[in-house]
């Protein structure tokens, strides 16, 4: 096979299919659809495609994992780099800020994890589906 992880493994409609599911919307509300951030896109990139999440041998992410590149990373430079060239039309991004943020807490399968970055002083990427 040709060409990169992304494209091999389709992860861009992977990923769409997950923003497309995301629950809890309300709907008619004019906030839209709902933002995952990296570390929910991953857990669940992990538990839909686990085969994928393995073939790529990284951890989806968060403190204390002692790797410095992650799941959630990897799918989050990813959506940044293919919306900043207007690939993704459909796909917007932005951040959570880290102010007055001292934790998040996630449930990946049952563990928690913590992001990393809540005390980094980076902030956190959401991702969801533009309205249509």
């Amino acid at each position: 096979m040709t060409g990169s992880f992304w494209q091999q493994h389709d992860v861009e409609a992977k990923i769409r299919r997950i923003l497309r599911d995301v629950p809890d919307g309300i709907p008619g509300h004019h906030f839209g659809r709902p933002f995952l951030s990296a570390y929910q896109l991953a857990i669940e990139f992990a538990l839909r495609y686990p085969q994928d999440a393995a073939a790529l041998g990284l951890p989806v992410g968060g403190e204390g994992t002692g790797q410095r590149n992650s799941l959630s990373q990897y799918l989050a430079g990813q959506l940044s780099r293919l919306i900043s060239l207007g690939q993704l039309p459909d796909i917007e991004g932005g951040f959570l800020s880290n102010w007055h943020l001292a934790d998040i807490t996630f449930n990946n399968q049952g563990l928690p994890l913590h992001s990393s970055l809540t005390t980094s002083g980076f902030p956190l990427s959401m991702f969801r589906l533009r309205q249509s």
